[in-house]
This record gives structure tokens, sequence and C-alpha cells, in this order.
């Protein structure tokens, strides 16, 4: 079965060979943003021939052609996601390098605005958040009382 990416390299004229159906293939099967290596580590499992050199040409001639967006997000590594998706917003945990997608629909209409009041027609909005998990402070306790006898 053809993957959403393998059909838009056809429709970029890239042709497919064994190697890039592959690498498509994983990119399509990803969950979250796969750097290089972690590419490479998929797509050598399904075709050993595969290498590291072979995912790294690949992947810029996706970008080339607005196949995949180039991402960073906090690590030295760039990372990658298909492009064309729907306008989301990353929130990176600093800590762990957890990557959480979401939708913030209030955000988006107002960047819209914001470009609008500049004389711009928006075209694609990407924000990342970095941040680390709050720390909850603790409960205070009452001062214990249990015990006591009350003052006369």
């Amino acid at each position: 079965m053809e993957t959403r990416i393998e059909r838009l390299c056809m429709a970029n004229g890239l042709k497919m060979t064994g190697p890039r159906r592959a690498i498509a293939r994983v990119l399509s099967e990803a969950t979250g943003h796969p750097d290089v290596d972690e590419l490479h580590r998929l797509a050598h499992r399904l075709d050993p021939r595969i290498s590291l050199a072979t995912v790294y040409r690949t992947v810029r001639l996706f970008e080339q052609h607005g196949i995949l967006e180039r991402r960073n997000l906090g690590s030295r590594r760039a990372r990658y996601e298909m492009s064309g998706e729907h306008d989301h917003f990353h929130l990176i945990d600093q800590d762990s390098g957890k990557v959480i997608e979401f939708d913030e629909p209030e955000t988006e209409q107002l960047m819209r605005r914001v470009a609008a009041r500049h004389g711009f027609e928006l075209v694609s909005l990407k924000i990342e958040l970095f941040g680390r998990k709050a720390r909850s402070e603790p409960a205070r306790a009452e001062p214990e009382r249990a015990g006591k006898i009350p003052a006369r």
C-alpha cells in the first residue's frame, strides 16, 4: 500500500527507489519527530542495505520538495515531520526531550490577526514552547492540635 509520502514524492516527480520507499514508510509510520539516526535505524530494519548517507540524502530531497519539514525541538539534532499537516504547536520538555503536539485555535486566530494587521496573509504557523514540568508544592499541613488542652 502506498503511503502519503510516496504519493507526494510521485506528485513531485521523484523516482521511488527501494530505499526511498522504505524511508517514506518509516516516516509515514513514525509517531513523534524522528531524527536522521532514528530514521536510519528503522529503515535499516526494512532494508539492511540502506546507509546513513542514503537517509541524509533522502531526507534532504524530501525537504527540498516540501514533503518534510525540519524542526529544531531543543536537541542538537534536527527532527522531521511531514509538511502540510494542520497548524499545530509543540511543547518540549527540556528535561526529558518529550515533545507534545497540541492545537490552540485561539492562538492561531490571534496570530492570523497579527499577520493581517501588518499586511500579511499567514501561510504557516509554527510555535515551539520549551519548558519544564512544574514542581507541585507539597500541601502545607496545619499545625497539629491533637492532644493539646485548650488554654483557660
